[in-house]
């Protein structure tokens, strides 16, 4: 039983569940500042809980985190690797279940873009690709700067949405970026849905998913990053 959860009682707990704890566990690095920033909330962390709390949106209206999972595996069709988002969050609203998807970032990238991804891809590849166009609305033919690492976490949201008959998904780029860095390759993403990316403005993106989808980007609390 692969779905057995345990609960956290301090950041340290977070380390064991990461793929590479030597590499990712480091102050300054997002695991480990994320780590502390969501321990150390009682509920969204402040920077999080604005955004939602300012939306007029009222599929998110009275966001409430009920339960929140570290590195949350999400499969995929295609390949053999699943998409482990740094925090999955279970929440309701006044109009029913919401799936939050969080990926922290300080200085690290959003990994290839499609482009690079495309050029050596596997028959697997190709038809995981197929699949996250297809699940969020968009053209096969996806633009080459696009990274392929925002469309497998906006997939994720919309895929656990779906299982837990979600009124709405959203993804989440808790940044604690001094310089916002990848804050122009989520402009690149937002820009595939026709929106023009706000920091800390949930706005939806698109409207051909299965389920409603949001985004936001917002800039944590980098006093984090010390601990």
């Amino acid at each position: 039983m692969g779905r057995i959860l345990a609960f956290t009682s301090d950041p340290q707990d977070w380390k064991d569940l990461l793929p590479d704890p030597g590499k990712q566990w480091k102050r300054g690095y997002s695991a480990r500042t994320l780590a502390h920033c969501w321990e150390a909330s009682d509920g969204f962390p402040p920077e999080v809980a604005k955004p939602f709390a300012m939306n007029n949106e009222h599929l998110l209206a009275e966001l409430t985190p009920i339960l929140a999972v570290p590195e949350f595996k999400v499969c995929l069709p295609g390949g053999v690797r699943a998409s482990q988002n740094d925090i999955f969050v279970l929440a309701r609203s006044v109009a029913g279940p919401v799936v939050v998807m969080v990926e922290g970032k300080v200085n690290e990238s959003f990994g290839p873009t499609v482009d690079s991804w495309r050029k050596e891809a596997s028959v697997g590849k190709k038809a995981r690709l197929e699949y996250l166009s297809r699940t969020l609305g968009l053209e096969s033919s996806l633009p080459a700067l696009v990274r392929y690492q925002l469309l497998h976490r906006a997939v994720s949201a919309i895929i656990v949405g779906e299982q837990y008959r979600a009124s709405a998904a959203v993804l989440v780029i808790h940044s604690f970026s001094p310089k916002s860095a990848g804050w122009k390759d989520y402009q690149v993403f937002t820009r595939l849905f026709s929106v023009d990316a706000q920091i800390g403005a949930i706005q939806r993106l698109g409207s051909a998913m299965r389920i409603p989808l949001f985004g936001v980007w917002v800039a944590g609390n980098t006093g984090f990053l010390e601990k």
